[in-house]
Parts: C-alpha cells; structure tokens; sequence
C-alpha cells in the first residue's frame, strides 16, 4: 500500500491554469501534510499525468482539436484532477453516503452502467440510462446530459448530486460535509491555493477528471497509426471482417461516421434517430419547450462501446447485434428524424445490410474497446478498500 503523502505527491507541479488558484502566477503547491489519510485513501508519492496524457498523432488533429469543449478557465492539472478523482469515487457526495459518481459509471464498462437505469441514493431508478464518460471533452456544443440541459460540463457534474433520485445533497450541504472530511484540505489546498471547500472548486476539479478520461489505446488506435487514410485505407492488425466494418462505418452507404465524427467517435449536436414513430420522451424538446426538438438526443461517442450496454437512452437494446440491424431496417419514421437517416422521398432509411456486414460492424466496433483505458489506475477507485 502506497502511503498518502500529498505534498510529496503533488510538489513540483507547475501551476498550469491561474483560474484554478487563488494565488496567480504562484509555480509551485506549498501546502503540507499533516495528517497521514494512507488508511482511507491510497495515492501515489507522485500525482498521476492527467494534464498532458501521450495522445497519438490522430488525436493532435485540428478537427479534434476544434470540437474540445475544455474551457480556458478550468484547464486540466494533475493536482485538480487528482481531487476530482477522490470526488468523483466518494460515496460522502451522496445524503446517505451510499452513492458515489463513480457507482452509475463503472471503469469496467467504459464509465457507463450496465443496467438499463441506475440506482439511486434511496433505491429509486434515474430517468434515463447513465451515459459513457469516455471522450467527454470531445462535443461540439458542450452541452451534456441526454436531453443536453447542462451547458456545459461544470454545470453537469453538480447537477447529480443534487438531484432527488440519484445523490440527493443542497450544494450548501455538500460543501460543508466535504469540509468537514480532513482528508480533502491538503486535497483542495494543492489544487487551488487553499483548503477551502466551495461549489466552484468541486465543480472544476470533478469536470477536470472527467475530461482528462481520453480513450486512445484501442485496437483502432493502433491500426490509425499505421496508414495514411483512417476512413479508406485497410488496418494491418486488423482481421478481414474488422477491415469490411470499417469500411462499412465509413461509407455512404451507412453515414455511420457522418454521426460519429473524428477518431472520438462523438457527435456534433442532438440528433432524433428515428427510435420511435411517435414521441415517448421529449428528449431536448422537453428542455428547449421546441417542437423541432422533441425526441432528439445527445450523440455520444462510440468509444468502449463494446463494454456499455445496454444502449439508446432508455438502455432498449441489449446487444451492439440489435443496434446495427435496427439501423439497417429499423428506423422509424418521426416527424424530426434526422435528415441524414432518410431517403430522398422523405422514408426512413433502409441499409439493407446482409448477416455478415452486420457481422462485420460489430466487429470493428468492439475495436474501439481500449482496455488500458478501463484498467488504468488513475481513473480508478483511490480509496483503500475495508
């Protein structure tokens, strides 16, 4: 067991966003540990690298780059992100100290849940099934939740907590109760300068762990590396029916990809994708109150989606089998299906995709499962284990 030493895990690390500091310009966390919290929390002697991860070529492309939804105020550091991460598994953000963030997004699964709807605090289930972190920062508009009522991932993460279902705690009463938790001073003291506990400081740090979740290690990842043409060119490591899905995804034929945008996998906007002939959930149109808007939701990134079933918003299918054949004869003609899953004639459309090249992309889809990414420490569970 690693001993805690926070000073000495988190000293030296340069001050990389003066927003996220009471202290501008200051280069260097002066805080000291005082108490040793090895028997509650177990961090290394040095902080983790969540601020300037290894990412390959493709994913220092501008058009990554241009849909990164980090703000200029709230950059990710290793020391905000390292508190966001104990945030983020502590079960003290709940009013019964029962439910963690982390309980509705499990690392195994890509940070996602694999029941149709999620526990909460009491029991009770959420509204919805708990979206995928992975790839977060990747989204053109910035917006999350499935209806996209947050603006913007700041206003996400606290939104949970606070709800009556899933966490239920008044921000007044998370601040004070984390406050009065000892080991989250020299926490918050080598993040911002000081160890006070505020709404703002929770809201950055957990944003920071979540943006700083970049899947880039998959089978794909490897296969990109290798060719000139992500889209058309064949994978060497990849298998003759990996190599036909990804031809597939990329094509006309499907629009896969026209959905799906860069190696995030992620959309640009909500979309209505035809689930349903009429609406069962208002989706966005039950937030912006827009007709135009009804049943349309979020495009998650496909990133791990071999590990987060069941899938769509309400967790209706089971299997990535049933998603590809209801996009190939599924697609239900409501009134705001997006223009891109209709015919010229104004018809669903139809792919007419055989058993095999459905086969097929499935089989490159699971090569976007990153298994670094769901073992790896730094965005695992910190608390030691009773």
């Amino acid at each position: 067991m690693k001993k805690l030493l926070l000073f000495s895990a988190l000293m030296g690390l340069m001050y990389q966003s003066c927003s996220n500091s009471t202290i501008e310009g200051e280069n260097e966390f002066e805080s000291i540990m005082n108490s040793d919290f090895s028997s509650i929390l177990d961090l290394p002697n040095v902080a983790y690298n969540y601020a300037n991860p290894d990412l390959p070529s493709h994913f220092r492309r501008n058009d990554l780059e241009s849909i990164d939804n980090t703000p200029n105020n709230n950059l990710i550091t290793d020391a905000g992100a390292t508190l966001g991460r104990v945030l983020f598994y502590d079960k003290n953000l709940s009013s019964n100290n029962t439910t963690a963030c982390a309980s509705c997004h499990i690392q195994a699964k890509g940070f996602a849940d694999p029941n149709r709807l999620s526990k909460g605090f009491l029991g009770g289930n959420t509204g919805r099934n708990s979206m995928a972190l992975a790839n977060a920062r990747y989204y053109d508009n910035g917006r999350f939740f499935w209806d996209e009522r947050a603006r913007s991932l700041e206003e996400q993460v606290l939104l949970p907590i606070q709800d009556e279902v899933e966490m239920g705690l008044s921000l007044t009463e998370l601040v004070d109760k984390l406050q009065a938790l000892d080991y989250y001073s020299p926490l918050f003291e080598t993040a911002f300068g000081s160890a006070e506990v505020t709404e703002d400081r929770i809201s950055k740090s957990l944003s920071q762990f979540v943006r700083s979740m970049v899947s880039y290690q998959a089978k794909f990842d490897a296969g990109a590396t290798q060719v000139n043409n992500i889209g058309n060119d064949d994978f060497p490591n990849f298998s003759q029916i990996e190599n036909q899905g990804k031809r597939l995804f990329f094509s006309g034929r499907t629009q896969c990809s026209n959905c799906h945008e860069t190696v995030s996998f992620s959309g640009d906007q909500a979309r209505n994708n035809g689930l349903d002939a009429f609406t069962t959930d208002d989706g966005t149109g039950g937030v912006t109150g827009r007709n135009q808007d009804l049943g349309k939701f979020k495009v998650n990134s496909l990133r791990n989606i071999g590990l987060t079933a069941p899938y769509m918003h309400d967790g209706r299918f089971n299997s990535l089998r049933e998603v590809v054949q209801f996009y190939n004869n599924g697609i239900q003609g409501h009134p705001n299906l997006d223009n891109r899953l209709r015919e010229r004639n104004g018809r669903p459309i139809r792919m007419n995709l055989n058993n095999q090249e459905i086969d097929a992309i499935v089989a490159f889809l699971n090569t976007l499962t990153d298994q670094e990414f769901v073992t790896e420490v730094k965005f695992s569970s910190p608390f030691v284990e009773r």
